[in-house]
């Protein structure tokens, strides 16, 4: 007697876990917002005044994985090493490009790009000697920072009103504050990192 396609034993090699799935969507995520990167820059380099709703809606995609691929870690509880390398290194990538691009088409004053930039290269450089890059912990208030910062710079890419740098201002200050954080904890030793 033949057996129904309901009653064939399952083969092990074929099945699907969620939790497999989980385990690389956050990567996924991250390498897409990694891949983003270069399209965005190219539309929002050749777009006159800095103004280019295409370029906005990659960033605002690309940011909006920021939140998620950390939030489908949390969930799975999964860590990658690719994750906690490759997903910070996304963020500021992402961001860095944007904020240069928008200074050089006059929608930022550079005296407000500078010292996130500079802030990111002294953070790296420190983290980089001190062999941290790979065990830092994003606190609460550089995740309302980059909030923020996202926020303002998607917002200048729409409109030419002198609000999203104003926000952009206060998301500035707050990572900077953030930025004193990481060096006060590195005086003890991070050891625990973020998933993603």
């Amino acid at each position: 007697m033949r057996r129904t396609s309901a009653e064939a034993p399952s083969r092990p090699g074929r099945r699907i876990h969620l939790g497999q799935m989980l385990a690389w969507l956050p990567n996924l995520l991250t390498g897409a917002r990694l891949v983003a990167v270069l399209p965005f820059a190219v539309l929002l380099a050749t777009a006159p005044g800095g103004q280019s709703t295409p370029a906005a809606a990659i960033f605002l995609a690309a940011s909006l994985t920021d939140y998620l691929d950390g939030a489908i870690a949390r969930a799975a509880h999964v860590t990658s090493r690719f994750g906690r390398i490759a997903d910070p290194l996304a963020d500021r990538l992402l961001i860095n490009t944007a904020v240069i691009l928008l200074a050089y088409h006059d929608r930022l004053a550079w005296w407000l790009a500078l010292p996130l930039l500079l802030r990111d290269v002294y953070l790296f450089v420190m983290f980089e000697r001190r062999h941290m890059v790979r065990e830092v912990r994003v606190t609460m208030v550089g995740k309302l920072a980059t909030a923020a910062i996202m926020l303002s710079l998607f917002l200048m890419m729409l409109t030419t009103s002198a609000a999203p740098e104003v926000l952009y201002a206060v998301g500035l200050g707050i990572s900077l504050v953030a930025g004193v954080q990481y060096v006060i904890r590195s005086q003890g030793g991070l050891t625990s990192s973020r998933p993603s």
